[in-house]
């Protein structure tokens, strides 16, 4: 059974930064798709970052390019999200989900990620 546990949420004031971590256990995820989502209050969960697990082929969304790092670490089967020049508009719970697929455009769709964990917030203080 996949199992996904955030952690590295938490405050912090505008141009700051954070580091989120994805534990993954329970399978082998050489061949998976790990992904970053958000969830605002009020807003649909959207998609922030995916890592094809197998060669670290990487997808930004427009709105954090530049200042969002998506990585792993094989050795701890852990997915990390470096944040940088945080803004308050991304305050939000953020997820991370697995996909045993690495598709075009798949790895941006919610529906396409059977595993999930159980989010991490993250508030940015203006």
């Amino acid at each position: 059974q996949v199992q996904l546990v955030e952690s590295g949420g938490g405050l912090v004031q505008a141009g700051g930064s954070l580091r989120l971590s994805c534990a993954a256990s329970g399978r082998t995820f050489s061949s998976y798709t790990m992904a970053w989502f958000r969830q605002a209050p009020g807003k649909e969960r959207e998609f922030v970052a995916a890592i094809k697990w197998s060669d670290g082929f990487t997808v930004y969304a427009d709105s954090v390019k530049g200042r969002f790092t998506i990585s792993r670490d094989n050795a701890k089967n852990t997915v990390y999200l470096q944040m940088n020049s945080l803004a308050p508009e991304d305050t939000a719970i953020y997820y991370c989900a697995a996909d045993p697929i690495w598709g075009d455009y798949r790895f941006m769709r919610v529906t396409a990620y059977p595993y999930w964990g159980q989010g991490t917030q993250v508030t940015v203080a203006s």
